[in-house]
């Protein structure tokens, strides 16, 4: 019987306001980083409920997606403090581990930052080892696809660090960006992880201008080109501003309000009010000037709120179906083609990103199958609006790489079993006995997923209270 040989989280946000595994706790207006959330609790309960009956006895290895720490919308301490209850239940002490002491960490957008500490510490690493005869290699934006083929393993130091800190000295965490690629014995099967942010326009939004600027420039085709041109601005917009002072509450502020039209449009006024008063603003009539900033705030900051984890609508916007296209027919692609000598028959891609979790299967040029696409959603409550297509999801692989995801959605028809074990279904989606096998071990009306349900629905109704409030509060 099919076991469960890696579990693959994403969008946790550890420390976020509104982050489900954060704890928040009724009538809170702030995360409690100490204390750990009911939710986060549960879940893995009913994880160590399921790979307990693992028949060949073996631990599954974690696969963190991406986003796992808040650092834009919070800081770094509380992002790490609200990782460490994490570690606490993941690895209690005197207690069992629920996972394989080599965890995987692919950054995200959120906490893109860490990508860029690691690999400068391994960059530093290898200066250090070379000789002063020999020229030095610029900087690399990407590790190696396929686990196999990586030299040396990236490390996470911060990770690390707070494994240390709770006495967990064989705990170690392999950092992967953007990509994280497993294949089967027989090289037929392979499954891809990447955080998503780049099946996002605005992502690579500084090489479309500098193609707009130079358009007989080459375009870049591999994921370390991609990364190069952008991660200052990735770094900069979506991983730092959290640790920039009273800026960086400001930007969570903008970031609730992005939910309700009303409030954002009175918060665009009063910025541009604000901005009028400046002395270095030209005169062009107090009315004027008002009129002239709203518009620009609104077509700058306004692009936040187009953004695909604000598109409540779909599970997918246009540009998010365009994007994603785009990087995995090139340079997701290439990077496979760059490793091995073709690409695997049958190929699953996981991502999260869009706090929208799906199972479908999809034609992409280049593959010789439809190509399985699972998304894991996010384990947050930044929509107060009750039809959004959100949940949140837990996938899981088998020993031979069948996938399927566990997941819990935001909204259950009536009769519906609130936790449903999915798998991408479409032309290519084979018969899956790991899916098969999980529909049989998950019982929504008995613990512990009962109690799971329970902490969930308590903790959204929390959050929801939490996020109308301060879409409300005058700013």
């Amino acid at each position: 019987m099919p076991d469960i040989r890696y579990v693959c989280l994403s969008d946790t946000h550890f420390g976020a306001d509104n982050s489900l595994l954060t704890y928040l706790g009724h009538g809170r207006l702030s995360a409690d980083p100490m204390r750990q959330s009911p939710v986060l609790e549960q879940l893995v309960l009913g994880l160590r409920d399921l790979v307990a009956k693992n028949e060949r006895g073996e631990k599954p290895s974690l696969v963190l997606n991406g986003d796992i720490l808040e650092l834009a919308l919070t800081t770094d301490n509380r992002a790490a403090m609200a990782f460490e209850r994490f570690l606490e239940l993941a690895f209690p002490k005197g207690g069992e581990a629920l996972f394989r002491n080599r965890i995987y960490y692919l950054p995200g957008n959120h906490d893109h930052h860490l990508w860029e500490t690691a690999r400068e510490a391994q960059y530093l690493e290898y200066i250090a080892s070379e000789k002063t005869s020999r020229p030095i290699d610029p900087p690399w934006h990407a590790t190696n696809l396929f686990l196999e083929n990586r030299p040396k393993p990236c490390p996470a130091n911060f990770l690390d660090t707070l494994a240390r800190r709770h006495g967990l000295a064989d705990v170690s965490f392999i950092t992967a960006y953007p990509n994280l690629g497993l294949v089967s014995g027989d090289d037929r099967r392979a499954v891809i992880f990447t955080h998503g942010h780049f099946a996002e326009s605005i992502y690579t939004l500084v090489t479309r201008l500098m193609t707009m600027l130079f358009p007989d420039r080459l375009q870049p085709t591999q994921v370390w080109e991609v990364e190069a041109e952008n991660f200052a601005w990735i770094d900069f917009f979506w991983s730092a501003l959290g640790r920039s002072g009273q800026a960086g509450e400001n930007i969570e502020i903008i970031y609730d309000k992005l939910q309700d039209k009303a409030a954002f449009s009175r918060l665009l006024q009063n910025l541009a009010r604000v901005l009028a008063q400046h002395p270095k603003v030209p005169g062009w009539g107090e009315r004027m000037k008002v009129w002239l900033l709203y518009r620009v705030l609104g077509a700058t900051m306004g692009r936040l709120a187009n953004a695909e984890v604000q598109r409540k609508d779909v599970q997918l916007s246009e540009d998010a179906e365009a994007a994603l296209k785009r990087y995995l027919e090139g340079p997701l692609r290439a990077q496979v083609l760059s490793e091995r000598p073709s690409v695997p028959a049958e190929v699953t891609v996981v991502f999260g990103h869009t706090h929208k979790p799906f199972e479908r299967v999809t034609h992409y040029q280049g593959f010789a199958e439809d190509v399985k696409l699972l998304n894991s959603g996010g384990w947050v409550v930044d929509s107060v609006d009750a039809k959004a297509p959100v949940g949140w999801a837990v996938v899981l692989l088998d020993e031979d790489l069948n996938a399927a995801s566990l997941r819990f959605p935001s909204r259950i028809a009536a009769g519906a079993n609130p936790i449903c074990v999915a798998k991408a279904e479409g032309s290519a989606a084979l018969p899956n006995p790991f899916h098969e096998r999980l529909v049989g071990l998950v019982d929504a009306a008995k613990p512990p997923w009962s109690n799971f349900l329970e902490a969930l629905r308590s903790s959204v109704a929390d959050h929801l209270e939490n996020l109308k409030l301060k879409i409300s509060s005058p700013t």
